[in-house]
Formats: structure tokens, C-alpha cells, sequence
């Protein structure tokens, strides 16, 4: 055989595959072609000459083109999809409010498109709802990420053609679509460091086998198939992965595993459904069929701020790695508790205590062997002794956040709330205790409200019921305030959902966190504290926080000397003082003096932003900002301008410009130095923090002297520039922020022309759906269509029209400023008559029915500037205006008065001048 082939490689892949270093190919084709007689042979080299570097070409540009291609796959897709779904909800810090797919059906590809989209090279659809632009229709395809045309109106398909760029990927894509998006992925570092691991992952990827394994471990509803799967994966990774138990792996880590998904997608933040779905057009179907009960459970899962949600890393003790010897001697231990007696386990649980549990090598062991299901089983015993030495072991590895959710998973919590009936007092306060510390997530905190928790937990905050012994009072006195500070402790974690503050709140709470308000032992009076701060963000809390005379108590801790109680304080005054009787009790019970004081301490950031809080809403109120004055707490704020973290420069901020209102304090301001810093703070990117600092500069721009301060360091031109800005609640922020700064400018009209575009971006603004961005920029036109020369620009750029075409409304505040942005406007060309061509007098007449003066005045003043123009006279006559003007004539408001007079004036004479040319 080998003697018959000597070159077998030449013989398979051609005598091109032979050459040896050096040869060339095109040599051989030439010897090849010459032995052969043929006449036409040099053509036929020639082409052959050219065919193999045609070949050479297209070979390389093959192996390089596909470098520079975009080649996403359903994994990596999948991946970032479920990344996003569990940084996205409620709330200003996700980012996102929701995605989701178009399609539940996942073919066994992985891919969700229809297969003759497939052969497009299309994987996916998702809709995807940013915090701050509408929902995108958005196409994942093997090419990278696009926007297509979204659902079609009639038959809910998809319109599948791009109408943008493609995109490297899902985040990129959104990165250049919401500005919201890219500034909580700049703040999101956890969400970071997952992307990195995902985009890291296919370099230590398993073989494809092993990849499908998990992926249908994963996706199959079967437990069983996916335990089978989850043991033989762990076989195949035995070199990586240390596997102490079998068993455990078997019972706990394959329903972790599978929780951690379920956690992920269907229990993410703010009020999404337990069972979310992947379409949106499925999820409104099941919705609609679920009961009243149902939806408000779902959507009272909501939380109160940002918490840990997020699935935490799984940490597993490496093979290679150097176990301590705590490891392996707890592990002994578990075992003694899984086979031995009464004595042995009691034995085994005070020796398992020894150990350092608030160290995470021992709490991973203690999972990692199967110690936590025997913990649990112990709840469930009759003996005091295994149940009291199980909950003080729980409580401590609880801290734990992999074990906080292996021990929800495990059936842990009911076992716990069960153990709140109990007799005995330190289990009552164990297991209080232990609920305290798994309740950190919303899944948590659902079990323990569906299991009666709530109810049971109120309950020990009765001390009174606690006490049981009243032969030994002082005893157990300290016994029942430690059980009653152990549930506050628990409903403290559980209050983070608007769904248990109900629970505690019908359960009668309030009044026993009133009660225990009145004590003197700080211990207590930190969770009850933290308690009412969180629970006091719903209407009803606060009305009964003001009925129970809790804001006396909050004053009265505000003295105390424990930071942690201080902040807590504050933090529920910041809660409740949204209502102005609320402001009123802080300031009558002298709560303003320590707020104050409690400014010069800055080195606890998180109870500074709890005071500043506290002082910003209280400073609503012009006699609590008196009161400040007196305190020196203005020159104060201004000193922390600089050198603080956001969450407290959010709060001075938005107490500055409460405070600057008024004129002595816009004075204290200048001086102290406190324009630069505030103009500083205008090229920040924080929602929050650009609405209050807008509104501070506006107000100190009322003041002339600090005026021509904020234009010498361009302070106008940042503030237009924010008028860009694709939040609403910024954008109408800049506007009222620019009427004081035109207002009182001294060259106004050239100031305004010298920002290019600005004009034409204010027009552009009227085309806003947001009723406060139309009202804030009515009031910039009005001050803007001073001057004769801006008022011709933004008549060129179509104010006239725009400003007609919002004349339809109901809302008073956008009514007042529109109309007197009419009324400036007729000041040009004919400006009158348009207004009457766009049909917005008729609508104007109707505002002389509302019952807000400064709407009539403004009406007034318009229809008189209307009234010059005779279609206009007869239009106003035709809907009632001259009755209407008669009753304002006699207001107490001169300028009402002289406007409804020059309207009834001018209707007056053209009635006069058509009686005189009918008879004549």
C-alpha cells in the first residue's frame, strides 16, 4: 500500500498541497500545462495563471472579512436579555422599565424569530420600554441590532423592515437610543461586571454538549430531567468544582439554580407579575383573566427604594483551593447532626456556634454539606433546646445573601413564622430576628406576608400582651421589650413593599409603633424608626403618623446622641413633611433648631442626606425657612456645595431653592458665594439634581446683582442648553429657570439672539406632550416675545400655529401662561389675525368659566389684543364673551379690570360700525 503511494497527501489534495517551501504553485500549473502538445497552451496558462490568483483572493478576503463582521448568536443574546431583565423595574435606578420578548415559543436553536426570518439571519425580538423615550420594537439578528418597524396596529405582527443602524449589541443599541439608560449603566457597576463575565464566558465555555445540557436544564419544566442533567454536568466539571455532597447538589443547588432564574425574570423590581411573561401581548391576556385580588397583589409588590435584588454570585469552594480547616471540621459536625441524638445534636449545634459564622468560608460550608436543611428540620422538632441553638446558627449565617435565598428556598420562612405563636420568648425573638435578615428580597418578603407573618410579627409589638408574668415585671418587662424590638426589627425588612405596609397598617401597627416610639431604649427605637421612614411614602401612613402625634417623638430622638437613630429620624420627617401640617408640628415642636445643628456634622454622609432631606421639605413652608434664617442654616448649605456626594448635594440644592424665594436669603446666597458653585452644578448629568439646581439659579436670577453673576459665567447658556435635555421634568425645570434670567438680563433681546437655534428649539419644545414642559415654555415665549426682533424670529419659526393648536386644554396652570403668551404675540405683523385663522379665540372665551383669577386676568389681557381684529370681535360675541367680560369688569385686579374694559370697548365698536353702515 505505501509502496504504491508514496505521496498519499499529494495524491488526495492535488500537487499544491505538496510544494515545499519556497515553490511556487503557479510554476506547477505552468509545468503541468507545457507537457501537454497543445497549441492553444499559453492561453490556456495565462487563464489558469489568473483563475489561481482569483482563488488566492478570495480565500483571504474569506478568512479575513468575517473578523470584521458583527456575529451575534442566540446565546449571547439570550445572555444580555436576561442580564437587562434583572437590572430593569419601577424606579429611577433600573435601566430599564421592562423587556420583554415577542414570542414565548423558543425553537430548539434557541432562536424566538419565525423560521423564514431565520433564513434572514434574525434570532429574536424584544420590546423594550426605556425610563425616558417610548417603547422600541427592536431586532436581534446575527448581523447585530436593530430597530424595526414595531407591531402593526391591526393584526399585532411585526413590521419587519430596519429603520435605523445596526448595532454591535443589545446595550450599545440602547446606549445610543436613551440617554437614562447610558447614565444608570454609568452608576450600575454590578451590571458591568456581569456583562464582563458574559462576554468572558465563551472563552471558558463547556463543549456544545454540555452547553445544550444546561440550556435544557434550564428551560424544562420536568424537575426531574433537570436534576438528571444538573448531576451529570457536575460529573463532567468534577475537575473544577468541589463536591462535597451528592445529595446536597441534588436537593439544594439544582432548585437554586433554578430559582435564581425564576428570581431573575420573574421577580424583578417594582410590580412586576410573579409569572412574568415574554410577550406583551400574552402578558395583557392573562392580566385581564386574573382576578381584582390577583392584580393589586401583583402590583403592590412594588419596593420602596433599591434593594438586593439582584441574584447574588454563586461562591463555591474551588478543589484546588486551600479549604480551611473550619471546612472540614464543620463538616464532621453536620453529620453528627444529620445521624446522632438528642444530646449529640445539642452537642454538635453549641460546638457548630464556637465557629466564627460571620465569616464566609463557614456559612458557604455549612450549605455546601446539607447543613442547612437539617437546620431547618430542627425548626420543626419539639425539643426547645435543638430549636434555640438551630435559629441562633440561622440568624448568624442569614447575613449571608446565598443563604438568605437557599433558606427561602428550602421552605425556611413558614417554619419561622410558625415559631412566632410560641410560648417561648427567645424563639419568638430568634426567629423575629432571623426573618429580619432573609427578608432583604422581595420573594422573601411575599412568603412571609403569604404565610400570616405580618399579623404575627404586629403582634409582638405588644408588650403589654407579651408580658405574661407579672409576679417578676422588671424581668419580664426586659424580656418583652427585646421581643417587641426583635419583631420591629422583622417588619422594619418586610416594610419595603407597598403590599406589607398595607398588611401592617390593617393589622394595627401604627399605634404600637407610636407606643413604642415613647420609650427610652435605643435599641428599639431604631427599627421602629425605620419602620415609620418606610412606610411613611404612602398617604395613608402619614395621615395617621400626624392622627397618632408620632412627629413629637421623631423631634424629640433628633437630640439623641446615636447618628443611626438621628438618620432615621430625619429620614421619616424628610417622608412625612410633604404635607404642610406635617411642616407646621416640626417647626411647633422645635424640631428646626436641630435639623439645623445637625448640618455642621458632615462626616456621616447618609445621615447628612437624611437631614438636608428633612430641611428641604421643610423649608416648603416661608415660616420654617424664617426660622432657618434665624439659624444660620442658609450659609450652611451653601458651604455644602462642593466636595459632597450626589444623594446629599440633591437635597441642599432643593433646600436652596426653596430657601432663595425669598429675598434676604437670595442675598445670604451672593454673599456667601454660593452662584458659582450652583452654575457648576448645571453640566451634571443627575435627573434629581439638575431639576432643583434649575430651580435654585432661577430663583437667584430674580435678584439683578446675582443675575449679572450667572451670565458672566455663562449660567444662561447651560441653562438653554438643558432645554435638550430628553428628561421632562428638566426641560421644564430650564424653562421656568430661564423667565427670571430674560426677565431680568440687561441686553435680554441680544442675550437670547446669541444662542444659536435657541429660538427655534423654544418653538419646537410646544410640540411636547408634557403639560408642565407646555406651561414652563409659555411662560419663556411670553418673556422672550418682549423683544420685537425675537418675537419676528419665533413668528417665522410657526409659533402662531402651535401655540393655536394647545388652546384645547383643561389644565389652569397651562391655560394662564398660554394666554399670556398669546396676548405677546399679537404684538407682531399679523399676528391677530392668524390666531383667529388657527381657531384659538373660541377656546380662550371658555377660560373666562375657570375659577382661577390668574387665568381670567391672562384670558383678558389676550382676547383684548385678540379684539382689534373684527373676525376676531365677531368670533368672541358669537361664544358669550361680552357676558362673561361684564362680571370681570368690577374685579378687584385693576389689570383684569382695563383688559375685560379694552375687549367689551373694541366688540363694542365694531357693533357701532356695522349698525352705521347698515343704514347708511
Amino acid at each position: 500500500m505505501l509502496s504504491a503511494n508514496r505521496n498519499p497527501v499529494a495524491n488526495i489534495l492535488g500537487m499544491n498541497y505538496n510544494t515545499k517551501k519556497g515553490d511556487s504553485s503557479v510554476l506547477n500549473i505552468l509545468d503541468k500545462i507545457t507537457k501537454d502538445d497543445d497549441p492553444e497552451s499559453e492561453i490556456k496558462m495565462k487563464i489558469a495563471i489568473l483563475l489561481e490568483e482569483l482563488d488566492l483572493h478570495l480565500l483571504n478576503y474569506s478568512l479575513k472579512h468575517p473578523l470584521l463582521e458583527i456575529h451575534l448568536n442566540s446565546v449571547t443574546v439570550k445572555k444580555d436579555i436576561e442580564l437587562l431583565k434583572r437590572f430593569s423595574g419601577k424606579g429611577e435606578q433600573t435601566v430599564l422599565e421592562s423587556i420583554e420578548y415577542t414570542s414565548d415559543y423558543e425553537f430548539s436553536n434557541g432562536c424566538r424569530a419565525p423560521p423564514w426570518r431565520q433564513l434572514h439571519g434574525e434570532i429574536c425580538y424584544v420590546l423594550v420600554k426605556p425610563h425616558d423615550v417610548e417603547t422600541l420594537c427592536i431586532t436581534c439578528s446575527a448581523e447585530g441590532v436593530f430597530l424595526n418597524g414595531g407591531k402593526t396596529d391591526d393584526e399585532e405582527e411585526i413590521n419587519y423592515e430596519r429603520k435605523g443602524a445596526i448595532y454591535k449589541d443589545l446595550v450599545t443599541f440602547l446606549k445610543e437610543k436613551s440617554a437614562k439608560f447610558s447614565e444608570n449603566m454609568s452608576k450600575h457597576t454590578r451590571f458591568n461586571e456581569e456583562q464582563q463575565k458574559v462576554k468572558e464566558q465563551p472563552k471558558k465555555a463547556p463543549k456544545k454538549e454540555e452547553a445544550d445540557a444546561l440550556h435544557k436544564h434550564i428551560t424544562s419544566s420536568n424537575r426531574s430531567k433537570l436534576e438528571k442533567n444538573q448531576i451529570n454536568l457536575g460529573k463532567n466539571q468534577m475537575t473544577k468544582r468541589l463536591e462535597p455532597s451528592l445529595n446536597w447538589k441534588t436537593t439544594v443547588d439544582v432548585k437554586g439554580h433554578r430559582t435564581s432564574v425564576r428570581d431573575t425574570q420573574d421577580e424583578k423590581h417594582g410590580g412586576r407579575p410573579e409569572k412574568s411573561t415574554s410577550s406583551v401581548s400574552s402578558g395583557r391576556a392573562q392580566l385581564a383573566h386574573k382576578n381584582a385580588d390577583k392584580i393589586e397583589e401583583i402590583l403592590s409588590e412594588s419596593s420602596s427604594e433599591s434593594e438586593e435584588d439582584e441574584e447574588p454570585p454563586d461562591h463555591r469552594q474551588e478543589a484546588n483551593a486551600d479549604l480551611p480547616s473550619e471546612y472540614w471540621q464543620i463538616q464532621k459536625l453536620v453529620k453528627y447532626l444529620k445521624g446522632g441524638n438528642q444530646t449529640a445534636t445539642v452537642i454538635a449545634l453549641c460546638s457548630m456556634r464556637d465557629f466564627n459564622l460571620a465569616q464566609e468560608t463557614c456559612q458557604l460550608a455549612i450549605r455546601d454539606v446539607g447543613g442547612l436543611e437539617v437546620l431547618i428540620n430542627l425548626l420543626d422538632t419539639d425539643e426547645v433546646k435543638c430549636k434555640i441553638g438551630s435559629l441562633k446558627i440561622l440568624k448568624e449565617i442569614s447575613q449571608n445573601p446565598q443563604i438568605r435565598r437557599n433558606i427561602v428556598d428550602l421552605g425556611g420562612l413558614p417554619v419561622m413564622v410558625n415559631i412566632l405563636d410560641s410560648p417561648h420568648k427567645m424563639l419568638k425573638c430568634l426567629a423575629a430576628e432571623t426573618i429580619a435578615n432573609v427578608a432583604k428580597f422581595r420573594r422573601a418578603r411575599q412568603a412571609v406576608r403569604h404565610h400570616g407573618g405580618i399579623t404575627k410579627l404586629v403582634a409582638l409589638l405588644d408588650c403589654t400582651q407579651n408580658s405574661t408574668e407579672p409576679a417578676q415585671s422588671s424581668l419580664y418587662d426586659e424580656r418583652d421589650v427585646e421581643v417587641a424590638r426583635c419583631g420591629a426589627l422583622a417588619l422594619w425588612s418586610c416594610s419595603k413593599s407597598y403590599a406589607n405596609k398595607e398588611a401592617i397598617r390593617k393589622a394595627g401597627g401604627i399605634p404600637l409603633l407610636a407606643q413604642l416610639l415613647k420609650t427610652s431604649h435605643e435599641n428599639m427605637l431604631i427599627p421602629v424608626v425605620g419602620t415609620l421612614q418606610e412606610c411613611a411614602s404612602e398617604e395613608s401612613y402619614r395621615a395617621a403618623i400626624k392622627a397618632e402625634r408620632i412627629i413629637e417623638n421623631l423631634v424629640k430622638n433628633l437630640n439623641s446622641e446615636n447618628e443611626q437613630l438621628q438618620e432615621h429620624c430625619a429620614m421619616a420627617i424628610y417622608q412625612c413633611a410633604e404635607d404642610e401640617e406635617t411642616r407646621d408640628l416640626v417647626r411647633l415642636h422645635g424640631g428646626l433648631k436641630p435639623l439645623a445643628s445637625l448640618l455642621n456634622n458632615t462626616d456621616n454622609k447618609e445621615r447628612l442626606a437624611a437631614v438636608t432631606g428633612a430641611i428641604w421639605k421643610c423649608s416648603i413652608s416661608k415660616e420654617n425657612v424664617t426660622k432657618f434664617r434665624e439659624y444660620k442654616a442658609i450659609e450652611t448649605l451653601v458651604g455644602l456645595l462642593t466636595d459632597q456626594p450626589e444623594e446629599v448635594l440633591v437635597n441642599v440644592v432643593g433646600a436652596l431653592g426653596e430657601c432663595c424665594q425669598d429675598h434676604e436669603n437670595r442675598v445670604i446666597v451672593r454673599k456667601c458665594g454660593g452662584i458659582q458653585p450652583l452654575v457648576n452644578l448645571l453640566v451634571g448629568i443627575n435627573q434629581a439634581l439638575l431639576v432643583n439646581v434649575t430651580k435654585a439659579v432661577g430663583a437667584c436670577a430674580v435678584e439683578p446683582e446675582s443675575m449679572t453673576i450667572i451670565d458672566r459665567l455663562d449660567g444662561v447658556r447651560l441653562l438653554w442648553s438643558l432645554l435638550k435635555n430628553p428628561h421632562p421634568d428638566v426641560k421644564a425645570s430650564a424653562a421656568w429657570a430661564l423667565c427670571p434670567c430674560i426677565q431680568n438680563a440687561k441686553d435680554a433681546g441680544e442675550m437670547v439672539r446669541s444662542f444659536v437655534g435657541g429660538l427655534e428649539l423654544v418653538v419646537n419644545l410646544l410640540k411636547s406632550d408634557n403639560k408642565e414642559v407646555l406651561a414652563s415654555v409659555c411662560a419663556a415665549i411670553t418673556n422672550i416675545a418682549k423683544d420685537q426682533e425675537n418675537l419676528a424670529v419665533i413668528t417665522d419659526h410657526g409659533v402662531v400655529p402651535l401655540l393655536s393648536k394647545l388652546a384645547n386644554t383643561n389644565n389652569d396652570k397651562l391655560r394662564h401662561h398660554l394666554a399670556e403668551a398669546i396676548s405677546h404675540c399679537c404684538m407682531w405683523g399679523r399676528n391677530k389675525v392668524a390666531f383667529g385663522e388657527h381657531k384659538a379665540v373660541a377656546p380662550l372665551v371658555r377660560y373666562l368659566k375657570s375659577n382661577d383669577t390668574n387665568v381670567h386676568r391672562a384670558t383678558a389681557q389676550a382676547l383684548y389684543q385678540l379684539s382689534e381684529d373684527a373676525d376676531n370681535c365677531i368670533t368672541m360675541h358669537e361664544n358669550g364673551a361680552v357676558k362673561l367680560l361684564l362680571d370681570m369688569v368690577g374685579s378687584p385686579d385693576q389689570d383684569l379690570q382695563e383688559a375685560a374694559a379694552g375687549c367689551i370697548s373694541n366688540i363694542r365698536r365694531l357693533a357701532l360700525a356695522t349698525e352705521k353702515a347698515r343704514y347708511t
